[in-house]
């Protein structure tokens, strides 16, 4: 009778080439991006273009009270660790005030909680309204190779609750930086109101649902202004393209700002350089210091004596504040308008 075969050594050996086989992926989350190796900063320049046409998208197609346009474009370059929304997920609180109302203040606000207690947001950019369902805004971004991904939304206006946008869009392609980008967007449900058409009135929806894609046969609904069972599927109602851009960024430094400024109003004379530069905020998490080239009109637009524009000005803090911090002790309005005039 032969000795009997020994399982200690083979039992070993295999658990040594799992322990092998799982320390290349220690230290990496599961399920997160791949490590992005390229060059540490990347700028990019980003494109709205709204394709939301009468010809397009005929059913109740709004033509006045308001008109078919777009919210102001809000986003963030972050790590896999942050998620401004994502389909089949439920929203934020700011998210909803955003996709119902407009209101960008407190998504703004989580946003910069994330950046301060996570260290996920590396940058928060904006771009100006669009005044009509065809038409585009754009913006520049800073992205770095820990907070590759590129996420944001645009309301659509009119509507109970939609909105177009990218999820963890990754800008980082293994040891290099993408060149450019092209995606259509399609609408989606931000689960918190139950309107059917463009123009319902607020009607909650209790409990709320998760992120659904719109389609033209989803909601099942021949009240729905999207519902067209013809179609196989909607055509895109939107697009966005990012370009990389070579050029470093330029600081600017402005004028010191004047905190008297009172109330809800930013007048002419407001510290800063008037344009129509694109909104950047950017964050280097090493030195924790914020700065910025431009402040976007769907913050900082404010009553002039000729009207509110969709302009900017441009700032930059060398200070402690955040941008946010900043903005808000220029007392800007807490409520905006789908084209980005502050409600008084």
């Amino acid at each position: 009778m032969g000795a009997p075969h020994p399982v200690f050594p083979r039992g070993a050996a295999l658990w040594a080439f799992l322990l092998a086989s799982l320390g290349g992926v220690a230290g990496q989350p599961l399920g997160a991006e791949p490590m992005c190796t390229a060059q540490p900063l990347a700028r990019y320049s980003i494109t709205f273009t709204g394709k939301w046409s009468q010809a397009s998208f005929p059913k109740q197609y709004p033509l006045f009270r308001p008109p078919a346009q777009w919210s102001s474009l809000l986003g963030a370059a972050h790590s896999s660790d942050y998620s401004l929304w994502r389909k089949d997920q439920y929203v934020s609180n700011g998210l909803r005030e955003f996709a119902e109302r407009g209101e960008a203040w407190a998504l703004m606000r989580e946003m910069e909680a994330a950046g301060e207690r996570l260290q996920s947001v590396h940058g928060v950019f904006s771009a100006p309204a669009v005044p009509s369902g065809t038409g585009q805004t754009s913006s520049e971004l800073e992205a770095h190779s820990r907070h590759s991904l590129v996420s944001f939304v645009v309301r659509i206006v009119p509507s109970p609750d939609w909105f177009v946008g990218v999820d963890s869009l990754d800008l980082c392609d293994g040891g290099s930086w993408r060149e450019q980008v092209a995606m259509d967007l399609y609408p989606y449900d931000a689960g918190t109101d139950s309107g059917f058409t463009f123009s319902s009135p607020n009607f909650a929806t209790v409990p709320q649902d998760t992120v659904t894609e719109i389609t033209a046969s989803s909601p099942s609904h021949p009240a729905n202004s999207f519902y067209y069972p013809r179609l196989k599927a909607l055509p895109p109602i939107a697009k966005v393209t990012l370009v990389r851009l070579r050029q470093s960024p330029r600081a600017f430094v402005p004028p010191a700002l004047d905190l008297g400024v009172g109330g809800n109003e930013i007048v002419d004379s407001l510290p800063g350089e008037c344009g129509s530069h694109p909104t950047l905020h950017t964050r280097d998490p090493a030195a924790r210091h914020w700065r910025s080239e431009q402040t976007g009109a769907a913050l900082a637009c404010g009553h002039h004596s000729s009207g509110c524009w969709d302009t900017t000005w441009s700032w930059a803090s060398n200070s402690d504040l955040s941008p946010l911090e900043t903005l808000e002790s220029k007392s800007l309005p807490r409520r905006l308008t789908p084209g980005g005039m502050p409600v008084t």
